[in-house]
């Protein structure tokens, strides 16, 4: 089939069909519990209401463990059903004719009739090519059981209505936001606006789309990719990165170091392109500038520069093999923490001369 080696692999997870053959079938990625609730919400929503009793095989998604006829049914999927009222009925093992309809009708059918020399770009392409073939092909044929077609067979009247409020069906995950101001979801990295770098965010999707909460607010909402290793990015996503980037550049810390000079400037530029976080690596080289001098930073970041190496672990690596801190004893910690944060321009003895010289003269 023509489908990417980077796609994932492909289940059939929902095959329904009711009394009257009317067939449902629906394509996932996934067999996971919640992938299944929302296929049964999807299936609940085609025949227009719900059946008294659901008749299924003994997969983990529904059933965790049996002995003979006593079943334990999984309580997740037990809590799906509670709303609909639907009492779920487990076949025996290795007795494929007590749901003979789906086993020996509908998935027979389904691989000799929809399945042949079938291809396909992607899972929306094959589920919207199963839809066709399933409303103009599979439920208006005259079944050779019945003698009639299975649209004019079913009878809405037989079921049940939904309940005003259906559960949520998606995928749901806890993801940290991070420097590169995305979440690791299913694979892929998602984007999500850079005030949200280093704070934690809830994460859900159906098969369709992703959306990412933060304090039970939307804050993002992407189209579900099902490669791997994908970066989906929103254009302004990545405009608000920059804007959040260059308000790191006025910061006190900044200011500081861009005071010891032109070599400094470009050296900070050259970090701006590093992945690293700014604010980290700007504390780090002042805290080098303090053990070392300022002349001793401005000489390892040049030399850094010549061999394009940028980052605070460089320059410290350096000044570690040339020379030993000058500072011996630690500044004075306040007891106020924003005190400590204080980085004034260091003032030159130039300045002091020219302050001497001017109350000589008066």
């Amino acid at each position: 089939m023509a489908y990417g080696d980077t796609q994932r692999k492909l289940y059939c997870l929902a095959v329904i069909e009711c009394h009257s053959r009317l067939l449902y079938l629906e394509f996932t990625h996934s067999q996971r519990q919640e992938t299944l609730h929302r296929c049964l919400l999807h299936v609940f929503h085609f025949f227009q209401g719900t059946p008294k009793e659901l008749v299924h095989d003994n997969m983990l998604t529904a059933v965790l463990e049996r002995q003979g006829p006593v079943v334990r049914f999984n309580e997740h999927f037990l809590e799906f059903l509670r709303p609909f009222h639907i009492t779920p009925v487990a076949c025996n093992v290795a007795q494929p004719q007590e749901k003979g309809k789906v086993e020996k009708g509908a998935i027979h059918y389904i691989r000799h009739n929809f399945w042949p020399l079938r291809t396909f770009r992607d899972l929306t392409d094959l589920q919207a090519q199963a839809n066709q073939w399933r409303d103009q092909v599979a439920n208006v044929r005259v079944h050779t059981t019945t003698g009639q077609q299975p649209m004019q067979r079913f009878e809405h009247k037989a079921m049940r209505s939904l309940p005003a409020l259906l559960p949520d069906c998606r995928d749901t995950a806890q993801a940290k936001v991070h420097t590169d101001f995305s979440i690791r979801f299913d694979g892929n990295t998602y984007t999500v606006p850079p005030w949200l770098i280093g704070k934690a965010i809830t994460v859900k999707a159906d098969h369709h789309q992703v959306t990412c909460y933060f304090k039970d607010k939307t804050v993002a909402t992407h189209l579900r990719c099902w490669q791997r290793k994908q970066r989906i990015e929103l254009p302004q996503h990545r405009e608000a990165a920059h804007t959040h980037h260059r308000r790191h550049w006025y910061s006190q810390e900044v200011a500081a170091f861009i005071a010891l000079g032109e070599t400094a400037k470009r050296y900070l530029e050259h970090l701006a392109t590093t992945h690293e976080p700014l604010k980290k690596q700007i504390k780090k080289l002042l805290a080098l500038k303090d053990d070392y001098g300022a002349q001793a930073l401005l000489d390892a970041m040049q030399r850094a520069t010549l061999h394009q190496a940028f980052g605070a672990h460089y320059i410290e690596n350096i000044l570690y093999q040339e020379m030993t801190p000058q500072r011996q004893h630690p500044p004075v910690r306040l007891k106020q923490p924003h005190l400590n944060e204080i980085r004034l321009e260091e003032p030159t003895l130039a300045d002091y001369d020219a302050f001497v010289l001017k109350r000589t003269r008066v």
